[in-house]
Formats: structure tokens, C-alpha cells, sequence
């Protein structure tokens, strides 16, 4: 039985993944696994953190799980880690003694809170040789995976995507909410894409990427009080379009973070993971200089030198 140990419960992911880690009757492979240990963590300055952090660890520690006070003894006690917290700009440092201690880390959403940050903890990735996995539940949700082995439809050509797009403190505008679309666009289009053009208004988001071999996708985010959101994806192929608007579902994207603890391997690759952010970047650059096209390497390049 593989131990797992979760940073940071103040998010609503948590006590939703617990319950599927914890459950009596949970089904393979969620069997060949335990939520064992769990450190609260908390980031008292942001308050969808400090408001959340206490009920959801009683929440947690209810389902058996040991709450632990330090990462140090958490990673005495666990074979792989989920950093859970709900902050971003924690990511980071919390990850850097994962890697450290060579445990398989699988980190939530937002990645990061920065380019800057996620660069830095594929870089600890690969200087370790430790696995680490991060993704939207929404690529895994039901309905896309079979979209993207659908052969009617042909090579895929560009695909759309939407879903809402809320804005948090101390993470950039897209990273929060828009990380759920971008994510899915790449799930259908791969990496790849060399530009990117974004503009804002009050009720929307829209990026456009374009890929190296001509394809075209985008995103679209819509902001909640403004109009019904949602969320969905339309792939055009070669041989046929299709569109699927289904939301999110936790369990798809748990038994996938049990099979990459299993077997040590990410069902995405490291460039991709990392493609995904510095899309986000560049659409945040095109958006703040009124929709001029951004090449995602000059936001990498940008990053890499802590800028």
C-alpha cells in the first residue's frame, strides 16, 4: 500500500480527494493507495486560505487521516506528496524538500503563481530525477479523453475551449481560473505554439495561440456576473468537428494522480506541463499591451532571468 501525505488544506480539492483516498470501498487503483498524513498549512495573508484552512482540516482528520505539524515529519510517513494549497506563491518553496527527499510530488492547481516559479520547480525536476505531475481536473474529465481519441474527426486541426475566469490576489489574471481551459486546449493541441495574442473586456477573456505547424487555438473566459460560463471544448479535424460541454469531475483526475504515483511516470510530459504556464504568461503580456502578438519564448526568456 503506497502512503500519500497532502500540503496545504485550505482548498476545496482537499476534503473532495480525501474522500475518494479514504473511502472503504474505493475502487482499483485507488485501492493500492492511502491518505495517510496530512499538514494544514495555510496562507494567513490570503483569505480564501485563512478563511478555509481550520474546517477543512477538521474535515480531513474526521476521515482518519493524521494531521502532522511540519512537512518534515510528513515526509517521514509518506511515499508520495499532493501539495494541495490553495495559495500559489507557496508552490515552490513547499515543493523544494519534496524533491529533496525524492518523493513523487503531484502539485494543484495553480502550478505556480509565476513563470518564474514554475520554471524553477521543472528545473527541480530534473535535477533530481524525482516525478512530478500537475494538471487540470478538466482534461481528464468525461467526454474530452474520448474527444481526443475520436478517429471520425481526423487529424485535429485547432480546437476552442472556455470556461470561467476569475481573478485572485497575487496571481496573475489567467493563472487562477484560465489555467482549466488552457489546460484542456493543450490536451487536444500539444506543444508547440510559438504566439500568442490576448484582449480583455469587462465580461470576457480571449487568447489565441498559434502553433508552429500553422494550427490555431484558443480560449475563451468569461467572467461569472456577467454571463452563464461553463465549460466545454470544440476540436475541428480533418475529417470532422466535434464539441463536448461537460464539466469537471474530481475522480478522473484522482485515478490519474494514483496512476502517476504508481508508476512513477506523468501521463504529461514536463514540456507540456510547463508550455501551458508560459501560454499564460505570454497572453497576460499580449493582454497589458492592448492585444499585440507575444512569442512564448520571450516570456520564457523573460522568466529565466527572474523578470
Amino acid at each position: 500500500m503506497m502512503r500519500l501525505g497532502m500540503i496545504g488544506l485550505d482548498t476545496s480539492h482537499v476534503p473532495a480527494f480525501a474522500r475518494l483516498l479514504t473511502a472503504s470501498d474505493r475502487p482499483s487503483p485507488l485501492d493500492r493507495v492511502q491518505l495517510v498524513a496530512a499538514v494544514a498549512g495555510g496562507s494567513p495573508g490570503f483569505p480564501m486560505s485563512r478563511d478555509r484552512v481550520e474546517g477543512y482540516t477538521a474535515e480531513v482528520a474526521a476521515m482518519g487521516v493524521t494531521i502532522v505539524p511540519n512537512l518534515r515529519d510528513l515526509l517521514e510517513c509518506c511515499d508520495g506528496i499532493m501539495i494541495q494549497s490553495v495559495d500559489g506563491r507557496q508552490h515552490l518553496e513547499q515543493a523544494a524538500p519534496v524533491f529533496g527527499a525524492g518523493k513523487p510530488v503531484f502539485i494543484d492547481k495553480p502550478l505556480a503563481a509565476s513563470l518564474t516559479d514554475v520554471l524553477a520547480i521543472a528545473e527541480l525536476g530534473k535535477s533530481t530525477g524525482v516525478p512530478w505531475f500537475t494538471a487540470s481536473s478538466m482534461r481528464y474529465s468525461p467526454g474530452y479523453p474520448e474527444l481526443r481519441q475520436d478517429l471520425s474527426i481526423g487529424q485535429i486541426v485547432g480546437c476552442d475551449t472556455f470556461g470561467p475566469s476569475r481573478m485572485m490576489p497575487g496571481h496573475p489574471d489567467l493563472f487562477w481560473y484560465g489555467v482549466h481551459g488552457v489546460d484542456l486546449l493543450y490536451s487536444f493541441l500539444g506543444t508547440g505554439c510559438q504566439q500568442v495574442w490576448a484582449v480583455q473586456t469587462p465580461f470576457t477573456e480571449l487568447v489565441m495561440g498559434r502553433w508552429q505547424d500553422g494550427r490555431i487555438g484558443t480560449f475563451r473566459g468569461i467572467r461569472e456576473e456577467t454571463g452563464c460560463s461553463g465549460w466545454g471544448a470544440a476540436v475541428f479535424g480533418t475529417t470532422g468537428n466535434r464539441h463536448v460541454t461537460n464539466s469537471y469531475d474530481y475522480s478522473a483526475l484522482v485515478n490519474q494522480i494514483v496512476h502517476f504515483f504508481l508508476s512513477g511516470r506523468s501521463p504529461v510530459s514536463d514540456a507540456e506541463m510547463v508550455e501551458v504556464f508560459a501560454f499564460l504568461s505570454a497572453a497576460e503580456a499580449s493582454r497589458n499591451c492592448d492585444g499585440k502578438p507575444v512569442n512564448l519564448s520571450q516570456v520564457i526568456d523573460g522568466a529565466r532571468q527572474g523578470g
